[in-house]
């Protein structure tokens, strides 16, 4: 896992997030990769990922919500 301190990335949330809630961030700026971490630990660690692995993550959770 990397550190948010040591990664120079733009970190979004998903629209369906609210304020204060509980939801993660991925950030964009990394080639082929996902860096993922927690919206309410912004300094702790991140999951980078794969972008076919996020991208059958994302599909997984959608299926998943139906």
């Amino acid at each position: 896992m990397a550190s948010a301190n040591t990664l120079s990335v733009e970190w979004r949330s998903s629209s369906y997030s609210t304020n204060g809630g509980n939801c993660v961030e991925i950030g964009d700026g990394i080639a082929n990769t996902v860096p993922v971490r927690d919206s309410k630990n912004p300094t702790g660690p991140i999951l980078i990922t794969s972008n076919a692995s996020w991208t059958a993550f994302v599909a997984f959770a959608k299926a998943a919500t139906v």
